[in-house]
């Protein structure tokens, strides 16, 4: 890994600079090895198989998200790294947020140096017991690197902020937060907002008398030129970015069943201690409290987004994570822990237990029988996601030469990348109509094309025979996937051609619906 000794030089400075005592520096790295070997013994997802096939396939941006997330591992990809190597990325990026979160709670922390190291503590214990943010330590997503950067643009401006106006004129300052800036761009689109968080700090602290700074307009023209191969590849290609975003974002109609329940995931997915973080802010010296936008813009945003039905649980993980040094103020200021902090905090620590034992089962055997909604009235099992991938791609790569086929196709886009990934070089193709990333890799299958045909029981298809599909599909096999001997999920392999070119592909009914 070449950026592997760089971060540890970096983590060994910040805890020879700060101190972090030896009992939680032992749980941090403790933490971080469960990450690998949880992330070591389980599949890739369906996001991580994607951005994984961003550095199989190198270019200057993609469809759905800007290139960071592909570059970063193209060093791996390129060498054929097994999952294991590629799951210590995110595992050393999410050690470098917990120190860098820990350094903000110390600076921002008032009184002696044992209450600002309270406060530091503080902000690691929510973090370690939010549960969702363990999952960004195991898997490489967009938002792993949005969250290091966020703490650490947020870092920097909470400097500028501390300058006087003969030291924020210097250029040290502005370049580190020009190539912070970019390197965020080229992580996710929503870093958008990051910055306009740093403007808004920084224009606090100084007056608008900084737009005079010659060095504030360099940063920009730094961060620009980072992110410039996002906006040449999209002017390359119709600005096909930007519209996506852009439809994908304003979603449907505002509901608030829909804000109800995103509010709700979110207290589920972080806990309910990072909301100590508001009212921690008043701890703060006033002229700091402004960095409270580093939470408030973004998950505003999303929020908004979700009464349309438009945002995930882990789109928020940035934001949460610029919440938690004023959520580890807060805990460190209260004399005594009450009932009421420690049940959260237990409730918290059991959800954070429960959730990887449940990704290593794959929920099994409670929910042995969830196998396929086409044989079962049952939800399918949301933890078989992560299992029998590997064979399946395997086994596709091998029936595809067996039968002279060139290409694997799918009728939905969540199914594309993890048969792309573990098919390796199988080009993938959609049968749906409607354009992503795997059509600007492969294309359309052509008219009277021939493909191998993948059916995931998990989310089953109807074989596509007719003026809809293929002229005929051979039915080649069937692989079952099972997890500590329970039948867990299986593949349909079909051989199939003379494709019609009109895709309009449907679900298998449940077992007893009307079709």
């Amino acid at each position: 890994m070449e950026g592997a000794p760089v971060l540890r030089q970096l983590i060994s400075n910040l805890l020879a600079t700060y101190p972090l005592s030896p009992r939680w520096r032992w749980a941090l790295l403790a933490v971080f090895v469960a990450h690998w070997a949880l992330g070591a013994a389980l599949g890739l997802s369906v996001d991580e198989a994607h951005y994984a096939l961003y550095a199989a396939h190198p270019a200057l941006s993609y469809f759905d998200h800007p290139p960071l997330v592909g570059w970063v591992q193209w060093p791996l990809v390129a060498l054929n790294a097994p999952t294991a190597v590629l799951r210590l990325l995110p595992g050393l990026l999410w050690l470098l947020t917990m120190l860098l979160v820990y350094l903000l709670a110390l600076r921002l922390g008032t009184g002696d140096a044992a209450q600002r190291a309270r406060g530091g503590v503080g902000a690691l214990l929510v973090l370690l017991l939010a549960p969702l943010l363990h999952i960004l330590g195991i898997g490489l997503l967009p938002d792993t690197l949005l969250m290091v950067l966020s703490v650490a643009l947020m870092l920097q401006t909470l400097r500028m902020m501390e300058m006087d106006a003969e030291q924020v004129r210097r250029p040290a300052p502005w370049l580190m937060l020009g190539l912070l800036l970019g390197l965020a761009g080229l992580s996710k689109y929503t870093a958008i907002f990051t910055a306009l968080a740093v403007a808004l700090c920084l224009l606090w602290a100084h007056g608008l008398s900084l737009l005079r700074s010659g060095w504030l307009w360099i940063a920009c023209l730094l961060a620009l030129l980072l992110i410039s191969p996002v906006l040449i590849w999209n002017a390359q290609h119709q600005w096909i970015s930007f519209v996506y975003q852009l439809r994908h974002g304003a979603g449907g109609g505002w509901r608030l069943l829909e804000e109800t329940r995103f509010l709700l995931v979110q207290l589920l997915s972080y806990g309910a201690l990072l909301w100590f973080g508001l009212p921690g802010v008043s701890l703060v010296a006033p002229g700091k409290r402004c960095l409270l936008a580093f939470f408030v813009l973004p998950f505003a945003l999303l929020a908004l987004m979700a009464g349309g039905g438009s945002s995930l649980p882990h789109w928020t993980a940035p934001a949460w994570v610029a919440l938690a040094p004023f959520a580890g103020i807060a805990l460190a200021a209260r004399p005594r822990r009450g009932a009421g902090v420690r049940l959260l905090a237990g409730l918290q620590w059991l959800a954070c237990l429960a959730l990887p034992a449940l990704l290593l089962s794959a929920g099994m055997p409670w929910m042995e029988g969830k196998v396929a909604s086409a044989q079962s009235s049952d939800p399918p099992n949301p933890f078989a996601d992560l299992h029998g991938w590997d064979a399946a791609g395997a086994r596709a790569l091998e029936l595809a030469r067996q039968h002279g086929l060139d290409s694997v196709a799918v009728q939905n886009w969540t199914l594309a990348s993890r048969i792309g990934w573990y098919a390796r070089p199988l080009k993938v193709r959609v049968l749906e109509d409607r354009f992503d990333q795997f059509d600007l890799w492969a294309g359309k299958l052509p008219v009277g094309g021939s493909a191998l045909l993948v059916d995931w029981s998990q989310l089953p298809y109807q074989t596509p025979l007719g003026a809809h599909g293929f002229a005929q599909c051979q039915t080649l096999e069937r692989l079952d996937v099972q997890r500590f001997g329970f039948a867990l999920a299986h593949f349909d392999f079909y051989a199939c051609s003379g494709w019609s070119g009109q895709a309009q592909p449907m679900l298998k009914p449940a077992a007893g619906a009307t079709p």
